[in-house]
């Protein structure tokens, strides 16, 4: 017998808000380093120097993490030794902070060796440009854009 007293579905829909309400930081947050999200990591950390043959800014569908877990800016960079592909972190983070590199540039970088799907990534922690520096992760690799939206 369905209930016919005035304050039921008012209430049922409250629950389902409140309910909303504390789901919904939690899921945004796990959404940051969901399974298989490539993770900083000190023990691989390098400093290569190089001059930047592409730069891209990397969106899956749906606004979703981009290539190999890493949406955002994205290089290329040409080393003496190897191309690597480097993330350097979300591109509205990187306005914000006026990040500006181009094709030709040449580059320090400081950051992480990992391995996504099977592939290396390099992760960028520190960037330098002539008398430009950027930090982008604190010592121990963590975002600096963390909390405000951001990804790994």
């Amino acid at each position: 017998m369905a209930s016919t007293h005035p304050f039921s579905a008012r209430y049922a829909c409250g629950i389902a808000a409140l309910a909303y309400l504390v789901a919904a930081p939690l899921l945004a947050q796990s959404q940051g380093r969901g399974e298989g999200s490539p993770r900083y990591d000190v023990a691989t950390e390098a400093t290569v120097t190089g001059t930047v043959e592409s730069v891209e800014q990397i969106t899956a569908p749906g606004g979703g993490r981009g290539r190999r877990g890493l949406g955002g800016t994205h290089i290329t960079l040409k080393t003496s030794v190897e191309t690597l592909e480097v993330h350097l972190g979300p591109t509205a983070f990187l306005n914000e902070k006026q990040v500006a590199i181009a094709k030709g540039d040449t580059l320090v970088v400081v950051g992480s060796r990992v391995a996504v799907d099977g592939e290396r990534v390099f992760i960028a922690k520190e960037v330098k440009k002539g008398d430009s520096v950027w930090t982008l992760r604190d010592a121990a690799g963590l975002p600096l854009w963390r909390g405000r939206g951001g990804r790994p």
